[in-house]
Formats: C-alpha cells, sequence, structure tokens
C-alpha cells in the first residue's frame, strides 16, 4: 500500500463517512489543528520524567480520538468519541501537578527549559485547535465535549509546562508591562 493516493490533488479530502469535502472545510480544518497539536506533544517527548511522559502519551492517544470524533459528521454510539471521563482525566493530573507547584501569583512568560518551552508551544496551538472547533460547532453538530477536553487540554499543557520547568530548575519569569 502507497502512502499517497492523489484524490487530494484538487484540494478535496473524504470524511470519515467517506463524504468529500474541500481541504478548507471547518470540519477539516479544525481536525488538522488538533493534530498539529499532537505532533507539537510528541515533540516533547521524553522529557525525562516519567509521569509525564506517561500523561502526554495518554493526551497524544486522546488527541486522536479528537480527530476521529471530528472527521466523522454523523458518529455511532461505537465509533471512537471523547467522553466525560477524558475530561476528568485531564482534571486529576493538573490537580496532581498543582500540588507540586508554587501557586501561581500573576501571568508567566512562556519558555524555560526545552520540554517547558515547547510544551507552552503546544498550548498556544491547542488554543486555536479549541477555536477552530468552537467555528465548526457554530456551523455544525460536534460533540460538545470535544470543545470540554481542548479547553482543559490547554490548562493541562501549561501546567505541565510550569512542572517540567520547575523539576528542571527554570524560574518563571513574569512579563513587565
Amino acid at each position: 500500500m502507497t502512502i499517497y493516493t492523489g484524490r487530494g490533488d484538487a484540494g478535496a479530502t473524504d470524511l470519515r463517512d467517506m463524504s468529500r469535502v474541500s481541504k478548507t472545510n471547518p470540519r477539516i480544518e479544525a481536525y488538522g489543528t488538533v493534530d498539529e497539536v499532537n505532533a507539537l506533544v510528541g515533540t516533547v517527548r521524553p522529557t525525562g520524567y516519567d509521569d509525564v511522559d506517561e500523561q502526554l502519551t495518554g493526551i497524544q492517544n486522546r488527541l486522536h480520538v479528537v480527530q476521529a470524533d471530528l472527521a466523522n459528521p454523523s458518529p455511532d454510539e461505537d465509533d471512537p468519541q471523547i467522553r466525560e471521563e477524558h475530561v476528568d482525566e485531564l482534571e486529576d493530573w493538573i490537580d496532581e501537578a498543582d500540588e507540586e507547584l508554587d501557586p501561581l501569583q500573576s501571568f508567566i512568560l512562556p519558555g524555560g527549559s526545552g520540554a517547558g518551552a515547547k510544551l507552552h508551544h503546544a498550548r498556544a496551538v491547542s488554543r486555536r485547535a479549541e477555536r477552530r472547533v468552537v467555528a465548526l460547532a457554530a456551523e455544525e453538530s460536534i460533540n460538545e465535549l470535544t470543545v470540554a477536553y481542548l479547553n482543559r487540554l490547554s490548562d493541562a499543557l501549561f501546567t505541565l509546562a510550569r512542572l517540567v520547568n520547575k523539576r528542571d530548575g527554570q524560574r518563571e519569569d513574569t512579563p513587565t508591562y
């Protein structure tokens, strides 16, 4: 099997239900941006911290579920979908990390160690993915939990960036106004 088919050469692609849409379709833009987040998360591992790496692997797997969910305009019950427990899992990870972190007193500048900076970058792109999914939801019916998951994901990536930076001995810089 070859990786190329040529089917997209005219600017259209298939959704999961095999309907053809433009590659500029909001649904494609939404799950394409989620794919970008997933690729960025992949650049972070290994962080050197087994617990963080395990969570990032879980996040990458869930992002594949988000993509499958968004690529399917008419899902069945058996199709991959983000569920409430996926959102809860992120909240649990945020709470666990917060126990190790100093309370946040102000905005911080994204950056720090290599892994911390990459997590901040992934967080920023996850915010864009969330905006794309919200725009899609304004036009079409989608699983509303995908928005909640992406919203929580950006919080989790921010918190993991802070956690990795703290463990790496990187101080947090605050913006000057």
